[in-house]
């Protein structure tokens, strides 16, 4: 686990730095609260321990403003301070403080500390709750294999290698990044209102029995809508709910189910479109063989800016060689 370090000055945050490294812990280092904040927003670690008086951004700041943008995935932070009177401890806490150590620090006192905030985030089991849930999809199905581990792997990859471009979105940044590769695999979880004879049908689907497919979309969106009614701070849940309805529309607006064109497409959605028709290109069906990565690639570029955004098979063609990697680490052999 990374734990990001806040203190502005010098001896102490070495001191901290080797004491955190020392129990076995990878550190971030800021000299104050706003270049604390910016680490976050870039790294988003799951710690901080930060002082509480430091120029241009305080502890209790830093904390206002982590509380603010965590998001569904809880930060664990500790407020380090020289106060020990109540009111201040209690402003500390409505700031967003979880604990407190007091200098002079000492080892052992900073090791229970870290300990006690690596059991609050195990409690989250978002992770498993979401993989999960698209496993059951995939359990209808017995030929799609790692496909799951697959697609997230490619998203991920793909967004990593947007994020690199002159004209970076605004929207991907390390959120989005970790957003995606959770999300990804709930794409067709839609599919479980699909009957049976219809999704493991071993040939290819008439037309009638394609428009019932195409409902996968809304299904998967309706149920990851209602759950983020519930809750509205999950931002993954948005997420894959714009996923799961979208991610077959068509950069030229021929998609289903709502015919959106370019940017109106949720560029999450677009990313998975992407690693969704690649992994099915590679990948060997009852009615089709696997083809291979060179043939797939000839068939993505033919797409460009039709089927794909152009900006995501850009991306796709400049990570080829991480596109082979992880369908050889993940194949279904």
């Amino acid at each position: 686990m990374k734990i990001l370090i806040v203190d502005d000055e010098l001896v102490s945050r070495k001191k901290m730095d080797l004491l955190v490294t020392s129990l076995g812990y990878e550190t971030l280092i800021a000299n104050d609260g706003l270049e604390g904040w910016e680490i976050w927003k870039r790294e988003r670690p799951r710690m901080v321990i930060t002082d509480w008086m430091m120029p241009r951004m305080d502890g209790l700041e830093l904390c206002r403003k982590i509380r603010e943008a965590e998001g569904s995935q809880y930060i664990y932070l500790i407020m380090v301070t020289s106060r020990e009177d109540v009111n201040d401890l209690v402003v500390g806490m409505d700031a967003g403080a979880d604990d407190f150590i007091t200098k002079p620090f000492v080892k052992e006192e900073l090791a229970v500390r870290i300990r006690s905030g690596e059991r609050i985030s195990s409690f989250e089991t978002r992770d498993i709750v979401i993989f999960s849930l698209a496993r059951l999809v995939e359990s209808r199905d017995l030929e799609t294999g790692q496909h799951l581990e697959r697609i997230r792997h490619y998203s991920k990859t793909l967004a990593i290698a947007i994020s690199k471009s002159l004209n970076r979105p605004e929207e991907l940044d390390g959120l989005f990044l970790e957003n995606i590769f959770l999300t990804s695999p709930l794409h067709d979880v839609g599919k479980v209102g699909i009957p049976d004879y219809i999704l493991l049908k071993p040939a290819r689907l008439d037309d009638s029995e394609f428009e019932i497919m195409k409902r996968h979309s809304i299904i998967g969106f309706n149920t990851l809508n209602e759950a983020m009614k519930k809750y509205p701070k999950a931002d993954y849940l948005r997420m894959s709910a714009d996923i799961a309805r979208s991610h077959h529309e068509k950069f030229d607006g021929t998609g289903y189910p709502d015919g959106l064109r370019g940017e109106e497409i949720p560029l999450s959605a677009r990313i998975v479109a992407l690693a969704d028709v690649y992994d099915a290109l590679v990948s060997k069906r009852i009615y089709k063989y696997a083809y291979k990565h060179e043939v797939a690639r000839k068939i993505i570029e033919n797409e460009k800016g039709k089927h794909f955004d152009p900006v995501v098979v850009d991306a796709f063609l400049k990570s080829e060689r991480e596109f082979v990697e992880i369908l050889e680490r993940f194949s279904d052999g």
